[in-house]
């Protein structure tokens, strides 16, 4: 739980490769108290062109936070996610 009643949910797939551990699937959820501020997957959406650059990560973002979605190039499936997410929670708390 971080200050502010916030709570990062996480939800990943992991598999040991020759490479490593690498993230087959991931989802990350951000909420203060009961609502939910914007969520991340890897869900893919390859009919979306705004999505390319970065595909198949993005986040949910409100208004509409269902199907308004953006591109998340931080995110990666070979490498730690966690820290990145970490540090958008620590700037949206300053």
């Amino acid at each position: 739980m971080f200050a502010c009643g916030y709570t990062l949910t996480i939800n990943e797939r992991l598999s040991q490769e020759d490479s490593g551990v690498v993230i087959e699937a991931y989802g990350y959820e951000l909420w203060q108290g009961e609502k939910k501020l914007y969520w991340y997957d890897s869900q893919p959406h390859p009919d979306d062109p705004t999505l390319a650059s970065t595909h198949p990560h993005h986040k949910h973002v409100l208004p509409d936070i269902k199907h308004h979605r953006i591109p998340a190039p931080q995110l990666s499936f070979t490498r730690p996610n966690l820290p990145s997410l970490i540090q958008e929670i620590e700037e949206l708390l300053r």
